[in-house]
């Protein structure tokens, strides 16, 4: 099994940065694979991804939330097997640090290649890259969902 594991520092306060990552749908204005995600309901949401240059969908199940503090999922069904968190630090008022953590089975040449050689690190270090461009501009900081999951 595969893992990643990525930091990056935000310049918001980390209910902004917590309540971004409550907005799935809004995914793919920073993440570079992910081409759409639909939220069937609270806890269960629908993606299309785009992974070496292979379209895929997967069902996930969120498993874990707790506002500002971390979310976490399992895919259970379609091409996708992995699971991940993001976890929420307060670095002061006005800053905060986001770890995700991502682990899953690479299948096919292409992405056990892209595991050893650190592909997908470098990949979700320009996603969260762009996570940081993204929740930094106030245009982009909207309420998220602040219910409890697990």
């Amino acid at each position: 099994m595969a893992r990643v594991i990525e930091t990056v520092d935000v310049d918001v306060p980390v209910r902004a940065a917590y309540n971004q990552w409550t907005q799935f749908e809004s995914f793919p204005h920073f993440l570079d694979f992910v081409e759409s995600i639909t939220q069937t309901d609270d806890t269960h949401t629908h993606w299309k991804v785009k992974i070496a240059g292979v379209e895929r969908e997967f069902d996930a199940e969120i498993t874990e939330q707790h506002p500002d503090e971390r979310v976490a999922w399992n895919s259970t069904g379609g091409d996708e097997n992995h699971a991940g968190v993001v976890t929420f630090h307060k670095l002061s008022d006005a800053q905060t640090r986001v770890t995700v953590q991502l682990d899953w089975t690479a299948e096919g040449f292409l992405e056990k290649v892209g595991a050893v050689f650190g592909v997908d690190d470098h990949v979700i270090k320009k996603d969260l890259a762009e996570f940081k461009k993204f929740i930094e501009n106030p245009a982009n900081q909207n309420e998220g969902w602040r219910g409890n999951v697990g």
